[in-house]
């Protein structure tokens, strides 16, 4: 047997998650113009939940896939940081 010491860096390491395909994140931080859905609505695979402007460029977020909206975490005006979870969308069973 033998006895091993952990490093302070491994001791406080930041613990890995799984991606969880429900949840929609931001891919580019930037500024929410509007929001296209309320929780509850049932959308198909493309439709747009919300419009981001990133750059003076406005960037369109889509359903993933045919299903619900479970929750909706922002709303418009809002300031968002990159991998910030959006929305949290069910999938159509």
């Amino acid at each position: 047997m033998y006895k091993t010491t952990l490093s302070e860096k491994f001791r406080h390491r930041k613990v890995w998650k799984g991606h969880n395909p429900n949840l929609i994140h931001s891919f580019i931080p930037g500024t929410i113009i509007s929001v296209a859905v309320k929780e509850g609505q049932k959308l198909k695979k493309g439709e747009t939940l919300a419009v981001l402007e990133a750059m003076k460029m406005h960037n369109f977020i889509v359903m993933p896939f045919d299903g619900e909206v479970v929750k909706v975490n922002v709303q418009p005006k809002d300031t968002i940081s990159m991998k910030l979870a959006l929305f949290e969308v069910r999938p159509k069973l």
